[in-house]
């Protein structure tokens, strides 16, 4: 008797178990699954920018390039000075557009700060 009585309250109880289980494997898994959509976003925002500071970047490097180019076509002609000057102009914004190229690239290592 002890035995039915103790495998009927087993069966009565195993639902009441087995529901609870999910439930709280169910959380964990949205907590889960929001803290990876947080990572994705932040990941996303991060290329965003660095994806505009290296545009950036390349724009200034190029201007200033072709700037130095400029001047030192005009090297040894009679407007040898604005050459020089040139030179110097476009050499400091060439290299300033690289800086800006490799400063890009610090963006893709941020991480996001855990709010727990």
């Amino acid at each position: 008797m002890s035995r039915l009585l103790f495998f009927a309250m087993f069966c009565l109880s195993a639902p009441v178990l087995a529901q609870q289980t999910p439930y709280e494997n169910l959380d964990s898994l949205k907590k889960e699954i929001l803290e990876l959509r947080a990572d994705v976003d932040q990941i996303q925002l991060n290329l965003k920018t660095s994806q505009n500071k290296f545009r950036r970047g390349i724009a200034v490097a190029t201007i200033g390039y072709s700037v130095t180019i400029a001047g030192g076509l005009m090297l040894g002609r009679k407007n040898d000075e604005l050459g020089k000057g040139l030179l110097i102009a476009g050499g400091a914004t060439g290299v300033t557009g690289t800086i800006l190229m490799v400063d890009a690239f610090r963006h893709l290592t941020k991480k996001r700060s855990r709010e727990f």
